[in-house]
């Protein structure tokens, strides 16, 4: 089974809300609430993944410094096996906005349920609600 890895984070603003995305029409899992992030590219570090989806998704920045590794998910799908790593994040430059046709809500961590999500980001739920 491959394995794909992709680099997440939970953007937390001033007011202790975390960013979802929904994952737009056409794309797998369409429909679903996610952190932000994607794919790490070959040769890439997670943070500068990380860093570069955030400009390409949201047209934010921010800095491998102000990325706090928070936890991880693994977790088998049916055709492949995703490695995750979540980060926390309270600081970039910028406002987050759509740049890919995805919806996004700021949500508190008590609320994170209330959204339907991939099953490899539900068992984040709960640490991100503690550490929050």
């Amino acid at each position: 089974m491959k394995t794909v890895l992709v680099s997440a984070v939970a953007l937390v603003d001033v007011d202790g809300r975390v960013l979802l995305a929904q994952r737009p029409e056409g794309k797998a899992m369409a429909g679903l609430w996610e952190f932000p992030g994607g794919k790490i590219e070959p040769g890439e570090t997670p943070e500068a993944a990380l860093i570069r989806e955030l400009e390409e998704e949201l047209g934010i920045n921010t800095w491998a410094s102000c990325l706090a590794p928070l936890t991880f998910a693994s977790h088998s799908y049916e055709s492949f096996h995703l490695l995750m790593p979540l980060f926390i994040c309270r600081k970039w430059e910028g406002v987050p906005s759509s740049k890919e046709g995805q919806t996004l809500r700021w949500v508190r961590p008590q609320n994170l349920r209330d959204y339907k999500m991939p099953a490899a980001d539900i068992p984040l739920i709960p640490i991100i609600r503690d550490w929050i």
